[in-house]
């Protein structure tokens, strides 16, 4: 349940209720593929503050298996986290790894048709078939506080017949999706706090005609379903835009999809992003986030930072204002550097080591550094969701 507290303008903050806690939205998902957050543990979440993890359906069914997972009590008990869990249908990864397999094992990765989507596992060329009920049947194994539909993201560019082709085949799989969640939930054991939520994902390309189509069917499917005024869904995902569209395209599908949505469910959007974009998208009434940057930047050696002397504002905020920098550790200026990342972070790693420690480690490959750099990097995004809740 979505408990809407107060609104500014656009922006909203509110408490999301699930099996395994309240989230206060806006929040930040910090992604755990394969059950782990990569380079730190669940207590490292946990004292930075993280409400809520994402776990990804493909790789968690591939290996280790669902079946395994639900005997182990879940993915909660089996990572160690007492949080809410959001998992994703693996949609994605079947469509995105498939041209994998077919450069690995010279045939057709991917095989769509109206039942589902046949594919090969990259890694040792295993045969797979996914389905919408098969996805969400994954994912009640798992354990999910929060399940998303099986959906087919067109690629781009995408013509328009292509993207309507694309919309209607993920309108139908969402109301197979719809259906079968409820129908398992009839015989659903779970905890005295409730079921898991099911979100539903809106497509269609950059095209304002079929996102807004699909935004207005997928709310007729759960009224349909339900028989009622309510939507039927749990909350609603704008998807598709960091795997391919263009970044300019954001916000115009934010302005084309948001004013559609129930002001009553909680909205994500998928993948992204940098910390502009995530502001950007607050403002314009999202209050869901997952994006790999900040761990994927932070192995690398970029570690983000506030602008010096800037407290930060949503409310001052104009789109083309930088309010944080990228520093690269590995540079040779900060060799001999013996202060901390930023004097404006508060997190383990500024508290106790300076930028000559980390460019150290970095260039004599210490595996300290990947915590080290994970840690800051999770805790600016964090904290940025923090103030945009607050400010």
């Amino acid at each position: 349940m979505f408990e809407l507290i107060t609104k500014f303008d656009d922006r909203r903050v509110g408490n999301l209720h699930t099996q395994n806690g309240v989230i206060h939205t806006p929040f930040f998902m910090p992604i755990a593929t394969k059950g782990a957050v990569k380079n730190i543990s669940p207590e490292d979440l946990r004292d930075l503050g993280a409400e809520i993890v994402l776990g990804n359906t493909y790789h968690l069914w591939l290996r280790p298996g669902d079946e395994l997972i639900a005997k182990a009590g879940g993915l909660h008990r089996f990572m160690n986290w007492d949080g809410p869990i959001l998992t994703d249908s693996g949609g994605y990864q079947v469509f995105s790894l498939g041209a994998r397999a077919k450069e690995k094992y010279g045939s057709s990765g991917v095989k769509l048709s109206e039942k589902g989507v046949k594919f090969i596992d990259p890694l040792n060329g295993n045969r797979h078939f996914m389905t919408p009920e098969k996805s969400i049947d994954i994912q009640l194994n798992l354990g999910s506080d929060m399940i998303m539909v099986l959906d087919e993201c067109p690629p781009y560019p995408c013509s328009h017949e292509k993207a309507r082709k694309s919309m209607e085949l993920t309108l139908r799989w969402a109301k197979r999706c719809f259906e079968h969640f409820h129908e398992r939930m009839k015989s659903f054991e779970g905890s005295e706090k409730g079921r898991p939520l099911l979100f539903c994902i809106v497509q269609g390309s950059v095209y304002e005609d079929l996102r807004k189509e699909c935004a207005k069917r997928l709310i007729e499917i759960g009224i349909s379903a339900k028989g009622g005024p309510d939507s039927g869904w749990d909350g609603y995902a704008i998807g598709g835009v960091a795997v391919g569209e263009p970044r300019k395209h954001l916000y115009e599908i934010l302005q084309w999809v948001t004013p559609l949505l129930p002001e009553d469910k909680p909205r994500y959007l998928m993948g992204l992003g940098k910390p502009e974009e995530l502001v950007r998208a607050v403002q314009a009434g999202m209050d869901m986030f997952d994006c790999v940057i900040p761990t994927r930047e932070g192995r690398h050696g970029r570690l983000f930072r506030w602008k010096d002397g800037v407290n930060f504002q949503i409310s001052n905020y104009k789109k083309d204002e930088s309010f944080y920098e990228t520093i690269n550790i590995s540079n040779e200026k900060f060799k001999e550097d013996f202060t901390s990342i930023d004097p404006q972070c508060d997190c383990y790693t500024c508290r106790n080591f300076t930028k000559a420690y980390l460019n150290h480690l970095l260039r004599t490959n210490e595996p300290f550094f990947l915590k080290l750099a994970t840690v800051h990097n999770l805790n600016f995004y964090l904290r940025l969701m923090n103030l945009l809740k607050n400010s």
